[in-house]
């Protein structure tokens, strides 16, 4: 009976620093242009341009509270991965626990400095989190809590 791998969250102040210095410039230049072409009577090109500033202000936004911060009620401060129950426990903020039961996996990107899980919880919901480097005491838990998750992933099945 192995013990369950326990991992705790922090927030992301570089990561938080980095998505301002990307967010807040394109969110602004959106904007700005859009406010451009309106009085230039392009309000086909104008709404286009408001419609992504929304977007990437609300993107950005959630992402910087949720991931970044840690702020919303809805965002991880804990997570135990348990290889003999083969569930993903996940602590929310607001102190709910999520128990990630079937088809976990696990999705990394590219550059290695996020990963994220998903999972059916008991109620046969969806559920998916997304965790940066930054979030981790170290590289060393980053890697280890990357592992211990795939150790759960289910091998595809051969067609």
């Amino acid at each position: 009976m192995a013990k369950p791998a326990k991992f705790d969250l922090q927030p992301d102040e570089k990561g938080l620093l980095w998505d301002i210095l990307l967010y807040v410039p394109t969110v602004f230049f959106l904007l700005y242009f859009g406010g451009i072409e309106w009085f230039r009577h392009e309000h086909n090109i104008t709404y286009v341009l408001v419609f992504l500033g929304t977007f990437f202000f609300l993107a950005g936004v959630n992402r910087m509270l949720r991931i970044r911060m840690m702020a919303l009620p809805s965002s991880p401060v804990h997570i135990e991965v348990n290889s003999d129950e083969e569930i993903v426990v996940v602590e929310l903020r607001s102190g709910m626990r999520i128990d990630l039961v079937k088809t976990i996996k696990l999705y990394g990107d590219y550059a290695g400095k996020s990963f994220g899980v998903t999972g059916l919880d008991r109620q046969g919901n969806r559920m998916q989190y997304v965790f940066a480097r930054g979030q981790f005491e170290d590289d060393a838990q980053y890697r280890a809590a990357q592992d211990a998750i795939k150790r759960l992933e289910k091998p595809a099945a051969q067609a």
